[in-house]
């Protein structure tokens, strides 16, 4: 019984990413999709997008891929140096592979990932024709245990799921700056299950692992 009490306790305290899918369907870490408030003396400060970065590691026992994806658009509101909420547009059709150079499989592993190699494969991925973006909604930053902690929501593929993660956060009126520590998701949870060993059981060696590292950098100010 002991052996059994210490389990659930290490079961319940992994929260890191706060994506649990069994919890999100009992509606117990739903996602805040309220409107954000705007009140007298918050500043809005525009995302830069070119200096704005989101990276991503994807792994598989025969090695592993990483890459970038880039910000449509994005803003964010601050108040008296704190940060009150933010959203950002991925644009999805930015996803690039950096560890492949072109002429040798990046082309490829690219058009897969957005799914425009032809019409069986879709949806494999991103489907950037039918979800041509994904979206980030901060709605709030909270100081934790000596570490900064930023909450939100992130939909991709029509799929909204609470995330929240450790980041170094810079902020005034005329500026932010957020980046992320390194942070796992499951992709599974946004319907993302081409070669998810919990999805199909017939791949032997041949999965790719559900886990996605992503670090976030992004950069906001009043132009």
């Amino acid at each position: 019984m002991k052996k059994i009490v210490f389990s659930l306790f290490i079961i319940s305290s992994v929260l890191l990413t706060s994506c649990k899918k069994e919890q999100a369907a009992q509606g117990e870490s739903s996602a805040d999709t309220s409107e954000a408030v705007i009140t007298p003396g918050d500043i809005k400060l525009t995302a830069d997008t070119k200096q704005s970065i989101i990276n991503w590691v994807g792994t598989k026992p025969a090695g592993k891929h990483n890459g970038t994806i880039s910000l449509k658009e994005g803003d964010v509101t601050v108040k008296d140096g704190q940060i009150q909420n933010g959203t950002f547009v991925l644009d999805m059709n930015t996803i690039t592979v950096t560890d492949l150079k072109p002429g040798d499989g990046k082309e490829d592993l690219e058009a897969h990932l957005k799914g425009t190699k032809g019409k069986e494969g879709e949806d494999d991925f991103f489907n950037v024709k039918k979800y041509p973006t994904g979206k980030f909604i901060i709605s709030k930053v909270a100081d934790e245990n000596g570490k900064t902690i930023v909450y939100g929501n992130l939909t991709l593929k029509n799929v909204t799921k609470a995330v929240n993660f450790p980041a170094t956060v810079v902020a005034s009126d005329t500026l932010v700056s957020i980046e992320s520590e390194p942070l796992m998701i499951n992709r599974t949870y946004w319907n993302i299950n081409y070669g998810s060993k919990s999805v199909f059981d017939n791949l032997k060696d041949k999965f790719i692992n559900d886990e996605v590292e992503i670090k976030v950098s992004v950069k906001a100010s009043s132009k």
